[in-house]
């Protein structure tokens, strides 16, 4: 397999005329009518902060432009991860989660004077019964292309690129419980799926990934990513902590019994993936590298998913390992969009930035 990348890596969100200018996290789809869809957890301070915002973008022209960012979810919290799931016609779910007030003051304390007072007035500002409201892994659905949105509906799962709908319509959630008090306090992070009614926003347990083991001991087993193959099967890539690398899981039954999960990279071999069947059959899963030189990589299979081509590289970023998350859609010519964040260099926030690309299957004897 080569890869062939199309133009410069571009920024499609930021916000730098503002303190507020952090992104990360992003995913990205492409609506029937083929305008793209972008989202993200926008006008931030930092990787750590109380004022994330769930954005979406729009671009009409595969890409080659995106509209400001606009607000999809904004609690009183901090909404990160935004993930983004096509469905029906001209169906929209956007998905996010947050965290507790208890758990920003935890990742607040060790800011410089000012900054610190600056987040903790603002979470002092927040009432008991506004978190409460508030907490959770959270989505709201459009039926008009993300153009309008209903209420806020709550997931007991959550991951960064959200659900997917299965060829008979289901939209199912693959994901990891939501702790409120995630990075705080200890707790049993394990996958599951559930179905999402669109209709009423209602969630179903379908079934459970089996605990991931490594020398004896559980991994915590988190932001897993689903993808429905052209055979009906279900393959999913699950990030693991504390060794930060990729364990795949099958099920054949539509989610209800999943195989135990097998390791796909070293450890600290990267994670979250992203997964898309290219029109070409072949299967890419993207992932974040986070050790020096802090790389978009992906990943390749022929054999749906039995075997892997992996390791090659999309972006190196050489300053930061605060990026990675990306996620991608064919476009109509066949090339790949792949949207990720990352620090354009030492000093500088992070930005969604995306960058074109396509493969070569050179084992084609065609």
């Amino acid at each position: 397999m080569k890869i062939e990348l199309i133009g410069k890596p571009e920024v499609i969100m930021s916000n730098p005329f503002s303190k507020h200018n952090y992104f990360g996290w992003p995913s990205v789809v492409k609506l029937s009518d083929g305008k793209i869809i972008a989202g993200a957890s926008g006008f931030r301070l930092e990787h750590i902060c109380p004022f994330g915002k769930g954005v979406i973008a729009y671009s009409q022209n595969a890409g080659k432009t995106f509209s400001p960012p606009i607000s999809v979810i904004d609690t009183v919290l901090d909404d990160r991860d935004v993930g983004l799931c096509t469905f029906g016609d001209n169906g929209l779910i956007v998905t996010s989660f947050n965290n507790t007030r208890k758990m920003q003051r935890y990742h607040g304390r060790a800011h410089e004077e000012k900054r610190k007072n600056y987040i903790y007035s603002y979470l002092d500002s927040i009432t008991d019964a506004e978190e409460d409201a508030a907490i959770g892994s959270n989505f709201r659905i459009s039926f008009d292309g993300g153009v309008t949105f209903g209420k806020i509906h709550k997931s007991p799962v959550t991951s960064p690129h959200g659900p997917v709908e299965l060829s008979d319509g289901t939209v199912l959630w693959v994901g990891s419980n939501f702790y409120r008090n995630n990075n705080v306090e200890d707790f049993d992070e394990y996958v599951a799926a559930y179905k999402i009614d669109t209709k009423t926003g209602k969630t179903e347990f379908v079934g459970r990934v089996p605990d991931i083991t490594e020398n004896g001991s559980i991994l915590k087993a988190c932001e897993p990513y689903m993808l429905e193959l052209s055979d009906g099967s279900l393959i999913c890539h699950i990030r693991t902590e504390p060794n930060f690398t990729t364990y795949q899981t099958i099920s054949h039954d539509k989610g209800k019994t999943w195989s135990v999960p097998e390791k796909l990279l070293p450890d600290y071999g990267g994670a979250p993936c992203h997964l898309i069947e290219h029109s070409s059959g072949v299967l890419i899963s993207l992932y974040g590298y986070r050790q020096a030189p802090y790389e978009i990589r992906a990943m390749f299979s022929t054999d749906g998913g039995k075997s892997w081509d992996k390791n090659y590289t999309i972006y190196a970023n050489g300053v930061s390992g605060d990026l990675g998350y990306p996620c991608s859609v064919e476009l109509d010519d066949g090339s790949i969009l792949t949207v990720f964040y990352c620090k354009e260099d030492e000093y500088s926030p992070c930005v969604i930035m995306q960058q074109k690309w396509k493969i070569i299957n050179d084992t084609d004897p065609t």
